[in-house]
């Protein structure tokens, strides 16, 4: 590629030869706001490709797929702006919710040695497809580029190879599903040639359903089928497939193999017998969670620890495994933290329908059995997420925690990731049902601790979590006296097409199951409870529509809630001051709600402990 470049101005492409080069226009159809060349517009960027970029260039720098993304039928949203001027403005974008109008996107190879030339890439034609996402670009050869095509509903998806010189896309595997389809934005891996491909699937593996492997697709050149393989099998999941050493013929893959909280290093032979080798194990006791990188030639990779101790990150040879350097090893965050007094972290794994899932504990440095504590339940709930990790994390409520005395617990359910797709599944067209029941089931178990403060239990999420949060306060035998929620959904026909799609399905033939979801039917169950909204205004993932539709039922009902707002702020709050006020105010709202009367639930604990002893 040497000094090639592209940028992306007014939403079209313009390519320069050289820094010093006259930039040439490859792309004239941008529309701002409206038609994306290279870009991502809002929905891709937040559920398909996850990343702004919808660009990439050749292996060789001679061509650039480009999407272009087409908004122009998709509704707008507007979001007010309240601060700054005399009157408040509008910023709008468009944001299609569950059931409208979708953004239709194209893929394009321009060839940018001699003449300029374009060629659209071809979707598949099977009428199964139809409306279709996407999800997935990355080039195998000079020549060639693997698309993943997935249809709106989200259940099959096609994996093809494409002619970047013809547009010609061949298939080269095809998934479906009774639910939906998981993880569909991976990029696979390629041999030099272009004739082996590595990608992960969900393959059957007996009475948990399917799990995540590495799977080979070869294709020779006497024969029109490719051999399928599946280089990894077992009840755990291959998470990241990290790189290839053509050389040695092993990949090297991130996996749950050792534990679903955990994820270990692993190389796998993709020849013979497909024998896998740990490289990170033997650090499990102070590094159960690592991420990994390699360098070009494979000699070498970066071990990234994440936790549970503070993170570090160690060069190392790849074949001996030795230490070559360590690039950073965090010794003025150990040394910070070694004068605090940190949680102390336990885990409980309870059985839930046939399933043992983990609670994870944190319990305050000072812990003394004979005290009673309150609880903090801190719930996420998405489809496909996991809380319990050993990855290391320091937040508001570490500082509850340690500095007032209570107990926090996380816990996955049913609908959580990296334990197979028959628990993911559960959650089909039903969201908040099942999450609620276990979310329920884990704080009735460990309330029944002899520490435990039963009458002192709260609950807190955002988004997903804000709204599982929710249902747990208002559920008809709630044990939460309080729960805070950050932007909670609170009506799925409200919220983005391809998340609320992916699990409800279309809302106009399944008004049913959008209806049974929305939170506004609890609204008359919060009467006696403490319960905190957050919302900043600016919101642009979950809008402060979902708010305000949720708390004028609230106020048909006269229950009880507190509103605090952010003006102007978005999803992800950039403020550095609104974020330290937004963790104080966590922090100040549960330790009112833990507070034992006339006096700090901290100091009734020491007193309880003085008195024991």
């Amino acid at each position: 590629m040497g000094q090639q470049l592209i940028f992306i101005f007014e939403n079209n492409i313009y390519y320069r030869a050289t820094v010093e080069s006259r930039s040439i226009r490859l792309v004239s159809s941008g529309k701002e706001d409206v038609i994306f060349n290279g870009l991502s517009d809002w929905l891709y960027e937040e559920e398909i490709f996850q990343t702004h970029i919808a660009h990439w260039w050749s292996p060789d720098g001679a061509r650039l797929a480009y999407a272009t993304i087409d908004d122009t039928l998709v509704p707008k949203m507007e979001i007010p702006m309240f601060t700054g001027f005399p009157y408040p403005t509008g910023r709008e974008y468009h944001y299609p919710k569950a059931g409208e109008e979708n953004p239709v996107i194209y893929l394009y190879v321009v060839n940018l040695n001699g003449p300029l030339h374009t060629i659209a890439m071809k979707r598949p034609e099977d009428q199964r497809i139809g409306e279709y996402y996407i999800t997935m670009v990355k080039w195998a050869t000079g020549t060639k580029l693997a698309v993943n095509w997935l249809n709106r509903a989200q259940n099959i998806s096609i994996l093809t190879l494409c002619e970047a010189t013809t547009g010609v896309c061949t298939k080269k595997h095809e998934d479906e599903s009774e639910g939906w389809l998981h993880r569909q934005n991976e990029a696979p891996l390629f041999s030099k040639d272009g004739h082996k491909l590595f990608f992960t699937r969900a393959i059957p593996q007996g009475g948990r359903g399917k799990f995540f492997h590495i799977s080979m697709s070869s294709s020779q050149s006497n024969s029109s089928t490719d051999s399928l393989q599946s280089i990894t099998s077992g009840d755990w999941d291959v998470t990241e497939v990290l790189a290839y050493n053509e050389d040695n013929h092993l990949i090297y893959f991130l996996s749950t193999e050792d534990d679903p909280k955990r994820r270990q290093l692993y190389s796998a032979d993709t020849a013979g017998q497909f024998n896998r080798r740990c490289l990170s194990c033997e650090f499990a006791d102070r590094c159960g969670y690592v991420g990994g990188s390699f360098s070009h030639n494979m000699e070498y990779f970066l071990l990234h620890c994440e936790g549970p101790e503070v993170p570090f990150v160690v060069v190392y040879n790849t074949q001996e495994k030795d230490r070559v350097l360590e690039l950073e090893t965090n010794e003025n965050l150990k040394t910070a933290l070694n004068s605090m007094q940190m949680p102390n972290v336990e885990y409980k794994e309870i059985t839930i329908e046939d399933y043992s899932l983990t609670i994870q504990i944190l319990k305050p440095a000072g812990f003394q059995d004979t005290s009673l504590y309150p609880l903090l339940l801190l719930v996420d709930g998405t489809p496909g997420g996991q809380m319990v990790t050993e990855r290391f994390q320091v937040d508001w409520a570490t500082v509850l925690v340690s500095s007032f005395g209570a107990i926090a617990i996380r816990f996955d359910g049913r609908g959580s990731g990296f334990q197979g797709t028959n628990l993911l599944h559960k959650v089909q067209r039903k969201l908040g049902v099942l999450e609620e029941k276990d979310q329920m089931e884990a704080i009735s178990i460990i309330s029944k601790e002899s520490y435990i403060d039963k009458t002192r239990i709260g609950a807190f999420g955002q988004v997903y979590g804000g709204y599982v949060a929710s249902l747990l306060l208002s559920a008809e035998d709630s044990l939460l006296k309080c729960a805070a929620a950050l932007s909670p959904i609170t009506d799925f026909q409200l919220y983005a097409s391809a998340f609320s799609e992916r699990y409800l399905g279309l809302p106009k033939p399944d008004a049913r199951v959008y209806g049974m979801a929305n939170l506004t039917h609890r609204a008359s169950r919060f009467n006696d409870k403490k319960y905190l909204i957050i919302h900043p205004t600016a919101d642009e993932k979950v809008h402060f529509q979902h708010t305000a539709k949720f708390i004028t039922q609230l106020i048909n009902e006269k229950a009880n809630y507190t509103l605090q707002i952010y003006p102007d702020e978005g999803h992800f709050i950039h403020c550095e001051g609104m974020r330290q006020h937004l963790s104080q105010s966590l922090v100040n709202f549960f330790e009112e709600c833990f507070r034992l009367p006339d006096r700090g639930f901290e100091e009734r604990v020491e007193e309880e402990s003085e008195e024991e002893g």
